[in-house]
């Protein structure tokens, strides 16, 4: 298990929200900081933009020779306990594959692309 980390965009305002400060995706990352246990193997970094500013909330997670999962249209105030959930699933295997059955119910319904790793030269996992 490597370290995971949890990249939560700070700007993020879905398009009928543009103006509303703090940000949906800075109201994500609080309640995220929040709910998070001191023991949480998944580190939360915050991330000025990451380039879907017409879709809140968003945020990506990732860890070395892992697949990067980019999670978008995430509702603001109610899904942070799923992506901690998430995160835990995503520590947890052993190739940061997590299968569509340990997706949080809540994240089912946003847009998920999966990524696949970087890997080393020779590597054909």
């Amino acid at each position: 298990m490597s370290n995971s980390t949890l990249f939560v965009c700070q700007s993020c305002n879905d398009a009928a929200s543009k103006r509303v400060k703090p940000s949906q995706g800075a109201q994500l990352l609080e309640q995220l900081n929040s709910l998070q246990s001191q023991d949480s193997p998944i580190t939360i970094q915050p991330i000025d933009c990451l380039w879907m500013c017409s879709k809140a909330c968003v945020v990506a997670i990732s860890a070395a020779h892992q697949p990067t999962y980019l999670l978008i249209d995430l509702p603001p105030t109610e899904s942070a306990e799923a992506l901690l959930q998430f995160g835990k699933h995503y520590h947890d295997s052993e190739d940061g594959d997590v299968p569509w059955k340990q997706f949080p119910e809540m994240l089912k319904s946003s847009g998920i692309a999966k990524i696949p790793p970087v890997l080393p030269s020779g590597d054909k996992r």
